[in-house]
Parts: C-alpha cells; sequence; structure tokens
C-alpha cells in the first residue's frame, strides 16, 4: 500500500468506467492510501484503489445508520420497487460485468456471461419475492387463551465480507435478503476484487436506492474490515472466506454481541460407489477442477470404492490432461489462473510438501510451462499416506486426493475425517444406500448424483470449522432480522 497526493479515480475495463474510490451515502469518498489491484490473467496493473480504514468504516455505519429508518418504513413492497430496478440494471449489463470480473479474479469469461452474472439478478429479484410473501407463523396457546403471532423486524446496520472467488454473485447473495429484509448495508468486498463491487454501488445508484441504504467500503481486511465489524453500531455481519479469519471477526463481534453468518472453507469428499454411473461420476470429478479449483464447496477429495478405483484413477489422469487451461477471456478455456502470485505459492507449498510427505503425484503438481505466470495444471495425488496435510488443510487450487475404501462405513470414515463440514457429494443408484449414506455426513449440503445445485429456497452453510449458521430461503430472514413473537389474549380487545 502506498500513499499518493492524488488518487486516479477510475479505470477502464472494455469500455466500462470504475471507480477507485469507495461509496457511501450515494458519494463517492477517497483515502489517502490505496491499494493496487492487478489481474490474475496477464499480472498487469488494473489500478489503484481507495483503501479504507476506521475513518471510512466510521462514516459507512453512519450513513447506513441514518439511512436505516426511512428504508424500514417503506416495507418490503416498496424496498422491492428500488431492488428490482437493480435486479434489472445488473441484467442489462451481464456483458460487461462479467468481462470486469474475469479481468479481475480470472474465472471464466463464458460461464459469467451465460449463469453467474444472471444469478446475481437473480439472487435479488428471489429475495424481493421472499420478503413480500414472508409470513411469520401463527398459533393459538389454548391453556393460556392466546394467540402468538412470529414477527421479522429488520435488525439494523449489516456488515457484508465477501470473497474474491465469485465476488458480484456471492455480493447480491448477501446484498439481497439484507436490503429486501429491511437492513441498510456496508459491503467490504475482498481487496483482491474490488471493480464489481465498485460497479454494483453505480447501479444501485442508478436504481434510486436512498443514500447511505447501499455503501461500499474498499481495503484491506485488517484495516477496514477490522473497523467495520468492531464497531458497536453493527447489528449484524455476514462473512464468507478463511475459517482463520471467520475466528478474529467472531472475536471482535463478540465483544459486542453482533449475532454472525460466517461461510467457511472445505475439504469436501466426492464419495463413489461400485454401482454409480461411472461416466457421471466421473464428468462430476473432473468438474472439481472448474475455476482452479478456488471452489469452497469443491469436491476436492474423491473416495473410491476398491473394485472401480484403478479404473476411475486412470479416467481421471486421462481428462485431466485434457484439460485446457489458457485464458479466461478464450471461450475454449476451461481453467483459468489463480488469483495472485501469493496463492499461487499457497498451492504450491501444499503440493510441493504432499510429495515430500510421501503422496504420489499422478499428474501435474507444477505451473504450466507454456503458460507460466499463475496458470497452475490440474493436480491429482494418489497413495496418500493416512493423515497428510494435503487431506486435511484446504489447498484452494486445482489439486485433488484419490483415495480407496472397501465399504460403506469405510467411506463414511473417510469422509468425515476433517475438521470442515460444508459440502459431501455422493454417486450411487442404490437409493436406500444414498439415503444411509447422506444422513450420517457431517455436511451442510449433501449432493447426491449430481453437483452444485443451489436452490435459493433452501438452508446452505457449514457445519464444524466451515461455518456458523444457515442462509438461504426463510434462514436468511432469521439471521437479518429481529424474529418476534407476539402474544395476544383473546377476547381483551374491543
Amino acid at each position: 500500500m502506498e500513499t499518493r497526493e492524488q488518487i486516479v479515480a477510475e479505470v477502464t475495463i472494455g469500455g466500462a468506467r470504475i471507480s477507485t474510490e469507495h461509496f457511501i451515502a450515494n458519494r463517492r469518498v477517497s483515502s489517502p492510501l490505496t491499494f493496487d489491484v492487478h489481474s490474475p490473467l496477464d499480472g498487469l496493473l488494473l489500478g489503484s484503489f481507495a483503501a479504507g480504514g476506521k475513518n471510512e468504516a466510521e462514516q459507512a455505519v453512519s450513513a447506513a445508520e441514518a439511512a436505516f429508518p426511512a428504508w424500514v418504513a417503506l416495507g418490503p413492497q416498496g424496498r422491492s420497487v428500488y431492488l428490482r430496478r437493480l435486479a434489472d440494471l445488473i441484467e442489462k449489463n451481464v456483458e460487461t460485468l462479467a468481462l470486469v470480473e474475469t479481468t479481475n479474479n480470472g474465472s471464466l469469461l463464458e460461464s459469467g456471461r451465460l449463469r453467474v452474472m444472471k444469478r446475481a439478478a437473480h439472487n435479488i429479484r428471489f429475495f424481493c419475492e421472499m420478503a413480500e410473501k414472508l409470513q411469520g407463523a401463527r398459533w393459538d396457546t389454548e391453556i393460556a387463551n392466546a394467540t402468538n403471532q412470529v414477527k421479522y423486524d429488520p435488525a439494523g446496520v449489516t456488515v457484508l465480507i465477501t470473497p474474491w472467488n465469485a465476488p458480484l454473485m456471492l455480493a447480491t447473495w448477501k446484498v439481497g435478503p439484507a436490503l429486501a429484509a429491511g437492513d441498510t448495508v456496508v459491503l467490504k468486498p475482498a481487496e483482491w476484487t474490488p471493480l464489481t463491487a465498485s460497479m454494483l454501488a453505480d447501479l444501485a445508484l442508478e436504481a434510486g436506492l436512498p443514500a447511505g441504504v447501499f455503501n461500499v467500503v474498499q481495503g484491506i481486511g485488517e484495516e477496514a474490515g477490522a473497523a467495520l465489524v468492531a464497531d458497536p453500531r453493527v447489528k449484524r455481519i455476514s462473512f464468507t472466506g478463511s475459517t482463520g479469519t471467520a475466528r478474529l471477526i467472531g472475536a471482535s463481534a463478540a465483544r459486542n454481541l453482533t449475532p454472525v453468518s460466517f461461510e467457511l472453507g472445505g475439504k469436501s469428499p466426492f464419495i463413489v460407489f461400485a454401482d454409480a454411473d461411472f461416466d457421471l461420476a466421473l464428468q462430476n470429478a473432473i468438474g472439481q477442477y472448474d475455476n482452479a479449483g478456488q471452489v469452497c464447496l469443491a469436491g476436492t477429495r474423491l473416495l473410491v470404492e476398491s473394485s472401480i478405483y484403478e479404473k476411475l484413477l486412470g479416467r481421471m489422469k486421462e481428462e485431466a490432461a485434457k484439460i485446457r487451461l489458457g485464458d479466461s477471456r478464450d471461450p475454449q478455456t476451461q481453467v483459468g489462473p489463480l488469483i495472485t502470485p501469493e496463492h499461487l505459492q499457497r498451492v504450491d507449498g501444499f503440493v510441493q510438501r504432499a510429495v515430500r510427505d510421501g503422496a504420489r503425484l499422478i499428474y501435474g503438481g507444477r505451473v504450466s510451462p507454456k503458460l507460466g505466470g499463475l496458470y497452475y495444471e490440474p493436480t491429482l495425488f494418489a497413495d496418500i499416506p493416512p493423515g497428510a496435510e494435503i487431506l486435511k488443510q484446504e489447498v484452494f487450487g486445482p489439486v485433488l486426493t484419490i483415495q480407496s475404501f472397501r465399504d460403506e462405513a469405510e467411506a463414511i470414515q473417510l469422509a468425515n475425517d476433517t475438521e470442515y463440514g460444508l459440502a459431501a457429494t455422493l454417486f450411487t443408484r442404490d437409493a436406500a444406500r444414498a439415503q444411509r449414506v447422506a444422513d450420517q455426513l457431517v455436511a451442510g449440503t449433501v449432493w447426491t448424483n449430481c453437483f452444485f445445485v443451489r436452490d435459493l429456497a433452501a438452508p446452505f452453510g457449514g457445519s464444524r470449522h466451515s461455518g456458523i449458521g444457515r442462509e438461504g430461503g426463510h434462514w436468511s430472514f432469521d439471521f437479518y432480522c429481529d424474529v418476534k413473537n407476539v402474544v395476544q389474549r383473546k377476547g381483551t380487545f374491543a
């Protein structure tokens, strides 16, 4: 980070002009410090962005606090007018948003254009509709001759801290329900990927959201993020990222008893029984290399029944060798780069230690000799010593391990042999077995004969060190609201 006499206030990508400053109370706000953002595609400097700290955090929380009463007073239908406009504008700008995000984080452009950016608009529309229809439970307590009615009261200022692997989509996954619930928001995007968050702020302004309802503070987590989560005026904190960072946020939030929702890391099992549709399982297993493995839900531990282990191992090696690694803007590319040089070093460190510890490298394990830069080959390990680091810790890169199991009991034991519990994937044609195994897996989501099916009405979150709480459907409103029970004695009103 460096001090500059004058910050260049915007960068241009694909014709889009993107502000490098914070967005507070519908105004752009500069900072004396900046941080540089580079593209993982080619390492080029994209721009120097305003780096927030305590002062900017206080301004943003103050703006959100001031805007809260009027935002609440609009009610769900009134808020939806603004939020649907915002969703429409996201949809209108899908092509530009996708190009900017690809340039910023290296995700596949085709995926962004065809799916991810449209999902960002859908996130907002879905939670608008749910907020409008949300009806709290109502029941009688006959012994007391009284009725109970559950109400959802907006909680207040909400801080949302989002990751770099799907910046806009995961921001709207939080922004949508928080704003629809009636909260006002301060968004802190990951310091490596601030561009689409800045664009979202411009779209919110264009949609007419009142000043202070939606704010964006950029910066380093230890400075901007720490100042935001420590503010006693903040009523909710939602964070997606690493388990280590969550511990720091949780300790800070605890001082103010601020409720938190954490979606954290994973070391998810991908279980294949011998009776599974082999080609379907193989296709989904290779899909775990998507986004260069920078996906918290990825089933990075392949657990394969012993009778088909060698067959799947051989086919995985063949298919990994076919993966087209390259520039994410090329529609033929299947896997793009890692996010930063620091992250590449982290991923390669796991790989080198796994080799040193005796794991057998089946494929990959190096930076692409053809492409160089941040392009890391899809990597597969077999014959891993029990308890090895590569089986226990989240790599967050294109690195899979494969192990065999003898029977159902061993599959479950291996699957649960981790401190994480975010997701699990299971392939079998036996419906009874699928249910038995799913019931015993420690995971927030279990996919059977499919992967990455995300219905917004369903709960999402992790167990163990993979998170706290659930969001999605009414669970989002359970978090972003203060849930109140109004008890009335019958027959006492005129």
